[in-house]
């Protein structure tokens, strides 16, 4: 006789041209065990790997250094795109990630809990020395210097979270569903044998056995010797501040994508506008490559950007200017990317049932699901069915990097 593990779900659902599932149960014998695995990094890209993971029967634990989002995944715009990596090698990836965000947001009740809503998006030219637009093309809170507004995505193809709540929520549900364990410590080091992983030690000496790890490290895998001997990742410094209207329900969900000519500078900068239900705007952009510090609870913004996003603001609409709208947060966060801005999803070369899962930009949220629920099926079923991984395996790095 067969044991049910997990709960039932939902028949299969079609959005576009992908058949999305969210899990069903998994059947297995009585006297099997699940297998252990330890997922290491409490990010977008560890929550979604170990709610997959843990759908599908494995007994895991989910190691966070602070807390659960509490950098890029807790501070990124949650701006999903459905098509917008056609034509590279994330297109598949992309594709069945935004269907199953989709299918996610019906299974967890994505716009109560997290903010789910489609959206339109657009792109328009901002240049702060000319006057205000009244151009009928735009939103009607979008009243600063704009023009040669297009419409670059529509609600069947763009849509938004808020990052913090989704990842939360996934782990939420993980742990009251599948029984996940959070374990709140730091990563000390892994214990390989034989070229194979046998466990994870966290710093204090507690020893955690393990079938397979998961490494969703974000940019902090360049402290992890193992990982940056192989390939390099290093982060992106963004920006953002997140701003409460008074009048926030005249603000519409329009996505936009800027050009912004600035009255002190020559080349345009490209900032985010992201309008979120709760009546919050988010705003966003100004990145460079800094060195990422060794606690996500040090990262601080340069004065200068934020500054720079609050002139986009105003710029954009009288909505959202000083005296109009309150500044709730003023924030960075570190983008992990990879040499070649491909992510890095699979086993380590040299390192049995270890596997690795980063790099992924200012797209990690958008395709956190597909890569949690692909590592989920490679880890225990021994390949991916929902997207095909050979483009961002690890071992395409071999040899570039000396040990």
């Amino acid at each position: 006789m067969n044991l049910v593990v997990g709960i039932p779900r939902a028949p299969l659902s079609v959005f576009g041209r992908n058949r999305i599932p969210i899990w069903r149960a998994k059947l297995i014998e009585p006297m099997d065990q699940p297998k252990r695995v330890v997922v290491c990094g409490g990010g977008v890209i560890g929550a979604c790997t170990a709610y997959f993971l843990a759908a599908k029967g494995a007994a895991v634990t989910l190691v966070e250094m602070s807390d659960v989002a509490c950098a890029a995944s807790g501070k990124a715009g949650g701006f999903l795109a459905l098509d917008w990596c056609d034509g590279g090698p994330l297109e598949q990836l992309a594709r069945a990630s935004f269907n199953l965000h989709r299918s996610l947001a019906q299974d967890l009740d994505g716009p109560r809990s997290y903010g789910y809503r489609p959206l339109t998006t657009l792109s328009l030219t901002v240049i702060e020395s000319e006057g205000s637009s009244a151009a009928s093309t735009l939103p009607s809170w979008v009243n600063g210097p704009a023009r040669g507004a297009k419409t670059i995505g529509t609600p069947e193809t763009t849509a938004q979270v808020h990052p913090q709540l989704f990842t939360r929520t996934l782990v939420d549900r993980a742990v009251e569903r599948h029984g996940v364990e959070v374990v709140i410590a730091k990563l000390e080091r892994l214990e390989v044998e034989q070229g194979r992983v046998g466990s994870v030690v966290l710093e204090g000496g507690r020893v955690l056995e393990a079938d397979a790890v998961v490494l969703a490290l974000g940019p902090w895998s360049s402290k992890l010797v193992l990982l940056s001997s192989l390939f390099r990742v290093y982060g992106l410094k963004a920006h953002s501040i997140v701003l409460e209207p008074r009048e926030g329900s005249l603000i519409t969900p329009h996505a936009l994508f800027l050009s912004y000519y600035s009255s002190k500078r020559g080349a345009p900068l490209d900032p985010e506008v992201y309008p979120r239900p709760s009546g919050e705007v988010y705003v966003c952009g100004m990145s460079k490559e800094e060195e990422v510090p060794e606690d996500p609870a040090e990262i601080r913004g340069n004065s200068e950007s934020i500054a720079m996003l609050k002139r986009v603001a105003k710029s954009v609409s009288s909505y959202l200017g000083e005296g109009e709208a309150r500044v709730k947060a003023e924030q960075a966060c570190f983008l992990p990317c990879t040499d070649d801005g491909v992510p890095l999803i699979g086993e380590v070369p040299g390192v049995k049932g270890c596997y690795v899962a980063t790099g992924h930009n200012c797209w990690g949220i958008l395709n956190g699901p597909a890569t949690g629920a692909a590592l989920a099926q490679l880890i225990l079923d021994g390949h991916s069915t929902i997207v095909g991984l050979k483009p961002f395996s690890p071992t395409r790095f071999l040899g570039r990097r000396k040990a």
